[in-house]
């Protein structure tokens, strides 16, 4: 690949800043300074940028706070897109919202340009387990919260066995292992409820960073690239 275009992703620039570092000199590899943006380099090369070690790294993986108002999508007209949330930059990544939160639910969002990654998270067969924090209108029932666990019908959909954990009477957590469409609010509208605040705190076994405000992303460390089964 070109110097310019391993310089800008693995530093997270601009390819025109990437071009003037590399002009003034800043840039080496494997020891020897270039200044040519459209040298050959390979990933594996030993990148020095401006006194610090690059590393090129094929596939990104962010988490994201999302917040209400947003549309788990790449592109709207209408709406703006989580992927708004981001710097310019991030641009050339062609990120996407690995599953989806609907606009006015909060909480983890894998960003990622992984596809078989996404693919194997998103898959019911995995049963990748998606925790969220629930407000309920009405308080929810022992008995509620039993048919709920075991599946109930949100529209021509049994759903899989649920995991709930009450907080209090209006408030609880609910681990589930698919994505539907509005499910976590069908499955309470099942039961005669209704889901007035919803936010996702789990995801993958990783638990939301409760550093991130809403709207802010962070990328994942090694180690959870590796509990979801991404490439470092």
């Amino acid at each position: 690949m070109r110097l310019d275009k391993f310089v800008s992703d693995a530093m997270g620039i601009t390819r025109k800043d990437s071009k003037n570092l590399i002009k003034k000199g800043l840039v080496s590899v494997n020891g020897a300074i270039i200044k040519d943006s459209g040298a050959n380099v390979n990933e594996t090369d030993s990148l020095i940028v401006d006194g610090k070690r690059a590393e090129y790294k094929k596939f990104i993986y962010l988490m994201m706070n999302k917040p209400q108002g947003y549309i788990s999508a790449t592109d709207d007209k209408k709406q703006k897109t989580v992927l708004d949330l981001l710097p310019e930059n991030f641009s050339r990544y062609d990120l996407f919202p690995a599953g989806r939160l609907d606009i006015d639910t909060e909480g983890f969002l894998l960003l990622t340009n992984d596809g078989q990654t996404a693919h194997n998270l998103l898959s019911p067969s995995k049963k990748v387990g998606k925790e969220y924090f629930a407000r309920l209108e009405k308080p929810l029932t022992d008995k509620d919260k039993e048919t709920i666990e075991q599946g109930v019908d949100i529209g021509g959909y049994i759903t899989k066995p649920a995991k709930i954990e009450k907080h209090s009477d209006t408030e609880c957590t609910i681990t589930i292992v698919e994505g539907k469409f509005h499910q976590v609010k069908k499955m309470f509208e099942a039961v005669g409820n209704k889901v007035t605040y919803l936010k996702r705190v789990s995801f993958a076994s990783l638990p939301l960073d409760p550093n991130l405000a809403l709207g802010e992303y962070r990328y994942l460390t090694d180690e959870e690239v590796k509990t979801i089964g991404g490439t470092i």
